[in-house]
Parts: structure tokens; sequence; C-alpha cells
């Protein structure tokens, strides 16, 4: 069976690739469960740009060369704060750094800020490497608002403090198959799933 390896060590990210992949003949394995720890050095100026280093690095192992290798970057950005923390999402504050605190500092730093001045949006990239070198990337976006306090303990990293004014809840607060209707990741794997078909029909991408 042909193998997917997701370029991550996230269990939140596994869940969803599986839930939107999972029916898909394809084995798919994270970073651990395929026996790989490359060293990623994302030094790109966007999320398809590290999503693309990410890919090609785990692509370049001998055990990745012969899998469908995907890989994602994503990231919160705050219009109020300019974008931040954007690409450093995952680095905000320093990569050890719990969410509990990264939220609480964004939660601290639009303190007066009301309404649809809080506008944010979530940002996902996610890049294919094919066996035979051919790459791909799929891109999505979901907005939303900063909420005015933790809410929720589903999903993870910034779901808890970002809000969707339409649901009424902040996407730590949805049922997980419904995060993954609407979510920016769910919308950029879907993305790539035609991808995939393709080429697993033998058609180039």
């Amino acid at each position: 069976m042909q193998k997917i390896i997701f370029a991550t060590g996230n269990e939140g990210k596994m869940r969803e690739i599986r839930q939107i992949l999972g029916d898909m003949p394809l084995e798919i394995l994270s970073l651990k469960e395929a026996g790989l720890d490359p060293e990623i050095h994302e030094d790109a100026s966007s999320f398809a740009g590290n999503a693309l280093i990410k890919a090609r690095t785990v692509h370049a192992l001998p055990e990745g060369s012969q899998a469908i290798v995907l890989a994602d970057d994503s990231g919160l950005e705050v219009d109020w704060l300019n974008g931040e923390p954007g690409i450093y999402s995952a680095r905000y504050l320093g990569e050890s750094v719990p969410y509990s605190i990264k939220n609480q500092s964004i939660l601290d730093r639009l303190q007066g800020v009301t309404g649809e001045a809080r506008s944010a949006r979530f940002r996902c990239a996610v890049a294919a490497v094919f066996p035979d070198g051919q790459e791909a990337v799929s891109e999505g976006t979901i907005e939303g608002q900063i909420a005015g306090e933790i809410l929720g303990d589903g999903g993870f990293g910034y779901d808890p403090i970002f809000w969707l004014p339409g649901e009424g809840l902040t996407t730590a607060q949805l049922p997980a198959e419904k995060k993954n209707a609407i979510s920016h990741r769910g919308k950029a794997l879907r993305g790539i799933r035609p991808v995939i078909e393709q080429w697993l029909a033998g058609r180039a991408v």
C-alpha cells in the first residue's frame, strides 16, 4: 500500500488528516510512526514556503523517498497586531512555551480592542512531494475574531481564542467533525486530496 508520511509530530494534526484522508487507499504515518526525526529549518517567508521545506526535507530521506510526503504550515494572523504571530505562530514567545501562555499574551495585547477590530484568521498551506519528485501546494483560510477570553478545551494551539461569530463559539468548542468541515487545515487538506488522487491514477499533477 502506498504510504503518506505527514511531516508532523502533532497528534491533533494527525487526527485531522486521518479524518479527512483516512478513507483513501493509503497508509498514513506521522514522522514518529515512520521512525523519522529530521532536522528541519523553517526559514521561508510564507506558510507555503515553510510547508515545502518540511516536505522536501522528509522526501530527501531514504525512508521518505518512496512515500507521498505531506507537510503543513499554519498559523494565526491577528489584524490588530499587523498579522502577528503569522508564520511564527508555533514559535511565538518560544517553541517550548505552552499555548495557554501564548493565548493569554494575545488576549492581553488586545485588551480594550473591541468588535471587528479583533479580526483574525487561521491560514494553512499543505505541501505534497510525490515519490517521482512532483510537488503541489494547497492553501486554506478561515476568518474570525479573537475571543474575549480562553474558551473550550477541544482542538489545540490557538483554537481556544479563535472566535467564529457565525457559530457563536471558538474553534476549541466545535465538534471535531464540524471543525474539520470549516477549518483552514481541513480546506487545505481537501484541496490536496484530488491532487493525490490524480497522482495515484498515474496522471501528472
